[in-house]
């Protein structure tokens, strides 16, 4: 099935990279748990490189989504029918596992906890209520400016070299913002008072532009793919070396709070881990392979699973997965890991088909929705 048609029911590269920025941002939480434990040096020092390892997951969130928004929307959609597919395709579950968080398991947020109700709805919209959900507040507003990257694909479409003005510029004022960042935010002057920040669209507008641009021109970039993905193998090895060493620059113990998105060497990272998992997709694809399908199957729960993954992880560390990871930190992270993963996916998808069960059964019985 050829990748330029707009069915939303076939598998896109889109769908690759939510289900693996899903699958390693479940490692994120636990990795940073695992640290509150005061492992060995050597075991930090292994923390830290699985960390960054995984350090790719908001980018490719990103990415992934507006590749296949823009490839499932037509050039001029109703704004006001799309925001209500959005509501309750994002925002219903989002609000919902917002609540669970504060509501059950306050213990998890982050920065601040909330003593009154003001502080509480602050909490749940700026995304600390729980570790994970600061990517919510920055990914829904790519999914509110979404025209914006339709009208971009427009003005691609009218100008030749319109692709390689929009992405010299985003380059350039990428970076710019990146130097400002490591300037006045991160260890800066404003490190305290301007963290949210990091939850800021322009903060990851390149991978947005990224995702928009892959899908006009998906052909170009899988013949380029095809041919250089070595070379973009060699870049991420490099890369990976770089944030490591930036990482344990800052000695020990470990604080991951160091490796941040926010500067050249991890872009050029997460870009090359982008662009590598495009390949394997594009590859698998082209080939008609039968994991496609699975892959497009899971996708489509991963933003439910990404919301209560935390939840689930909570439920193993606080009953017998502290212990274990105490005891031994290597099967503690992975039995966590794995458990996580099962849970995570099985209430997303058992959701799911529940709630459309009970609608069923609703309109059965003749009750009004």
């Amino acid at each position: 099935m050829p990748e330029s048609q707009s069915n939303s029911n076939m598998t896109d590269v889109g769908d690759y990279l939510k289900l693996f920025a899903c699958m390693a941002v479940m490692l994120q939480t636990i990795l940073v748990f695992a640290l509150t434990t005061h492992p060995s040096n050597q075991v930090q020092i292994g923390i830290g490189v699985a960390y960054n390892l995984v350090k790719f997951t908001a980018p490719a969130f990103i990415f992934g989504i507006l590749y296949t928004t823009i490839r499932t929307s037509s050039a001029s959609p109703d704004y006001r029918t799309y925001l209500n597919t959005q509501w309750h395709a994002l925002l219903i579950p989002t609000i919902w596992w917002t609540s669970i968080y504060l509501l059950m398991m306050p213990g998890v947020q982050q920065v601040d906890h909330y003593q009154t109700l003001g502080q509480f709805i602050w909490q749940f919209i700026n995304g600390n209520a729980a570790p994970h959900l600061w990517y919510n507040t920055m990914m829904l507003q790519f999914i509110v400016l979404m025209p914006l990257f339709l009208q971009l694909v427009k003005w691609c479409q009218a100008n030749p070299y319109g692709g390689l003005i929009a992405l010299s510029v985003t380059a350039l004022v990428y970076f710019g913002w990146l130097w400002l960042y490591d300037r006045l935010v991160f260890h800066g002057p404003y490190m305290t008072h301007w963290y949210l920040l990091d939850r800021f669209f322009l903060s990851f507008i390149i991978y947005g532009i990224g995702g928009t641009l892959t899908w006009h021109y998906h052909h170009l970039v899988a013949q380029f793919l095809q041919h250089y993905w070595l070379l973009l193998l060699g870049v991420a090895c490099g890369s990976f070396y770089w944030i490591n060493l930036e990482l344990f620059h800052f000695g020990l113990p470990v604080k991951l709070t160091n490796a941040i998105y926010y500067k050249p060497s991890m872009t050029i990272y997460d870009l090359t881990i982008i662009l590598l998992i495009l390949a394997i997709a594009f590859h698998q694809i082209r080939q008609r392979l039968a994991i496609t399908r699975v892959v497009h199957y899971l996708a489509g729960f991963a933003y439910k699973a990404f919301l209560s993954n935390v939840f689930w992880q909570q439920i193993y560390w606080l009953s017998f997965g502290k212990t274990l990871v105490t005891r031994n930190p290597i099967v503690g992270m992975i039995v966590i890991y794995i458990g996580t993963w099962i849970l995570s996916f099985g209430s997303a998808i058992g959701i799911h088909f529940g709630w459309q069960r009970l609608l069923t059964w609703i309109k059965k019985i003749g009750i009004p929705l």
